[in-house]
């Protein structure tokens, strides 16, 4: 039964004296789908060869992270805007709004925000949320721009559990990582009350790795962890966890139909 990794980075340096390795410790686990989020047109190159070389199994996104959003935004959205066309991207992302790191360029991070999630809304794809200290105010946007096509996960969820309420009800699943095995996480005292139905795995390798390898480098390897207590969460079997997330994994960036 095939684990989807929905939120990767592992074309950062951190990887590069091990990619494969660290890819075929994943493959070894069942973990099959790698999903890449951008971040700037810094990296496009390095994902696309990554792509190269595992094509059954990595899948990309494009978009701008809000913390790389500076005076040069506008070029970077015009770049995204032209390459959006060029290769298969299977949702818009890692796109969003970031308190945590400064404010200096806040309003061109809602900016380019929007007209992003325009761009997945015209294209049809999902987009990938990119939120710290903003719940608020990424949610109030998803609001007003509610419609049919818009469509997403929540990556690395670590808001309250009326945040998630109100990101389930715009019909948004929430990405569950390493926080969920932190003591001070917080998400485990609620996540039982969220359908499982509304819940996606990722890592966000090479960050936030989950217990026992916090601290450390993370991989898509570790995924089971989060597998592990989500399953504690639930009280349901690794499978169930795993057959369901991945459905949903499937449902959002439609990779294709595909028996579990």
């Amino acid at each position: 039964m095939e684990i989807v990794d929905t939120h990767t980075h592992l074309y950062l340096d951190q990887f590069d004296n091990d990619f494969d390795e660290t890819i075929r410790r994943s493959l070894d686990n069942n973990i099959s789908k790698f999903v890449f989020p951008s971040i700037s047109s810094k990296y496009y190159s390095k994902m696309i060869q990554c792509k190269e070389k595992y094509p059954k199994n990595i899948f990309l996104m494009l978009g701008l992270h809000p913390v790389y959003v500076n005076k040069n935004y506008l070029k970077e959205l015009e770049f995204i805007k032209n390459e959006i066309n060029q290769n298969d991207f299977v949702a818009v992302g890692e796109i969003g709004l970031d308190k945590h790191w400064g404010m200096k360029f806040y309003k061109q991070q809602i900016e380019a925000f929007e007209m992003q999630i325009d761009l997945a809304t015209k294209k049809n794809l999902p987009i990938i949320i990119h939120c710290r200290d903003a719940y608020k105010d990424v949610i109030d946007i998803l609001e007003k721009k509610k419609n049919n096509e818009l469509r997403g996960i929540f990556h690395c969820f670590a808001g309250s559990y009326e945040d998630a309420q109100r990101i389930t009800n715009l019909d948004f699943s929430l990405g569950i990582g390493g926080v969920v095995t932190f003591k001070n996480g917080k998400i485990d005292q609620f996540l039982h009350k969220i359908s499982l139905k509304n819940i996606v795995l990722e890592t966000d390798s090479p960050y936030l790795a989950p217990v026992p390898y916090r601290g450390k480098r993370n991989e898509s390897s570790y995924i089971i962890h989060v597998v592990e207590k989500l399953s504690e969460i639930y009280n349901l079997k690794m499978d169930q966890i795993i057959k369901q997330t991945s459905l949903n994994s499937h449902k959002i960036f439609n990779f294709g139909s595909q028996d579990f």
